[in-house]
């Protein structure tokens, strides 16, 4: 097999037009555990590879080539990833193609992620700063990635000085300038690094992006508002979180905001009542018929509103409810269970044959968003039936083959991860397709079945 590996590129390195030969080598590759991968890669021509996405306007070619490329610089340590292609995914992260600028960010990831090899990339600026550089762009998936990566790069000390004691700070300010939609990007990237620890969080407030935010709150636009409310209810997520915001005055702010609310005319943007059910309508609204970008955006919102956890939905629910206090844990299951369901039902009159449609659609990022979507009701029983209710839906779930690429491949596994892990899956959706889902889980993401083939005499 790592014959035929080493075979193919060297075909592929001669020809004019290679894309059989490389369909060819994406199907060995994949159909090898990374185990076998491992010692393979190391000896490897993936100049050809990289070679191929230069200059390239085949499609085909260029995807086949990131997912070749994704599946043997897996296989790779991260050191020896960093040492020696640190300058392939430098371009990687200046490439036309969103799949190669993902590809080049999610090895970053893994790189910053060993502490052996996060010295590596701290050294290279240019690499950071670019990273930081494709928060600004117009496809929200690559800022996503981009912000993903840069939270791994500040898991450290090194990493938070890199990006808030140097220049990089000015970019991420000058980054932050481009719209309101970026801006809140560069938002999110702060409070996630934030929430991880009392350190990390004084870096932010020392660099003035925490304080810019809370500003937010009492801008004279209501969707700034509502947006600001939402980013700095994921600060308050930990504990560190809320004693800052305590400090600052903010949830003091917030609860001036709610004892307010019956005079102002907005507040049923930004907080839950009966014009809440009104701000679902518009979310599956906007869902449907927006700009890409504002589409996504919307979806992501749905998931997370469907996905909350326990604390938060019981938060929620006694707001809506005007209940407070502890509720028993019988009860308030059903009954935070039955809000998430109402909600789902509330944002589209077939939320269900909605969704679906979405997810056949040729864009990538409104795939991936409507696979969070059913990723996040597929832990809840009200949700699987309305899976396994859905003709074709589970047959769809288990079909590897119905996911083109790398991204739509990870969102799916979340998706069959969260439906194993659930204590109801097998009852609800039966034997035989749970244990193709457990079957599923245990091969991971990228598994092909290898296709023997059969030389037959006279051929």
């Amino acid at each position: 097999m790592a014959a035929s590996v080493s075979e193919l590129l060297r075909e592929i390195a001669e020809l004019e037009e290679p894309l059989e030969e490389l369909r060819s080598l994406k199907t060995v590759v994949y159909s090898l555990p990374l185990t076998a991968l491992r010692d393979l890669a190391v000896g490897l021509r993936f100049g050809v590879l990289f070679a191929l996405l230069d200059n390239n306007d085949d499609r085909e070619q260029i995807d086949t080539s990131v997912a070749i490329l994704d599946r043997l610089l897996q296989a790779l340590d991260p050191v020896y990833l960093a040492e020696n292609f640190k300058v392939e995914l430098q371009k990687g992260l200046q490439h036309s193609d969103d799949n190669v600028k993902i590809l080049a960010m999610s090895q970053i990831g893994r790189i910053v992620e060993n502490a052996n090899a996060m010295p590596l990339i701290l050294g290279s600026p240019e690499l950071l700063k670019e990273m930081i550089r494709s928060i600004g762009g117009k496809k929200i998936s690559v800022a996503k990635e981009a912000i993903k990566s840069l939270s791994k790069v500040s898991q450290s000390k090194a990493g938070l000085d890199a990006l808030f004691m140097t220049s990089m700070l000015q970019d991420l300010k000058d980054v932050m300038a481009i719209n309101d939609v970026v801006r809140y990007r560069i938002y999110e990237l702060v409070v996630e690094i934030s929430s991880v620890s009392p350190v990390s969080l004084d870096y932010c407030a020392n660099s003035g992006l925490i304080s810019q935010l809370l500003a937010e709150l009492i801008g004279d636009d209501v969707l700034i508002r509502a947006t600001a409310i939402e980013m700095v209810t994921g600060l308050a997520q930990s504990q560190h979180g809320r004693q800052y915001l305590a400090q600052q005055g903010t949830i003091d702010r917030i609860s001036n905001m709610i004892i307010g609310a019956e005079s102002d005319p907005f507040s049923g943007f930004y907080l839950p009542s009966s014009k809440f059910q009104e701000v679902l309508r518009r979310l599956g609204s906007i869902s449907c018929n927006a700009s890409t970008d504002l589409r996504v955006r919307c979806l992501d919102t749905i998931a997370s509103l469907l996905s909350l956890s326990d604390r938060e939905k019981r938060r929620m629910q006694e707001r809506e409810n005007g209940v407070t206090g502890q509720m028993q844990n019988d009860q308030q299951t059903e009954d935070l269970l039955g809000m998430t369901e109402s909600w789902f039902h509330t944002l589209h009159s077939h939320p269900m044959e909605t969704f679906c449609n979405m997810n056949s659609q040729p864009f990538p990022e409104i795939h991936i968003s409507s696979l969070k979507i059913f990723t996040a009701i597929a832990s809840q029983p009200w949700g699987q039936r309305l899976m396994i209710s859905t003709p074709g839906f589970v047959e769809y779930i288990v079909d590897r083959s119905a996911e083109p690429d790398k991204s739509s491949k990870d969102a799916k596994f979340e998706l069959v991860k969260t439906l194993v892990d659930s204590k109801t899956t097998a009852e609800i959706f039966g034997n035989q397709y749970y244990l193709q889902l457990r079957a599923y889980l245990r091969e991971g993401p990228y598994f092909v079945k290898a296709v023997a083939t059969v030389a037959v005499d006279g051929e």
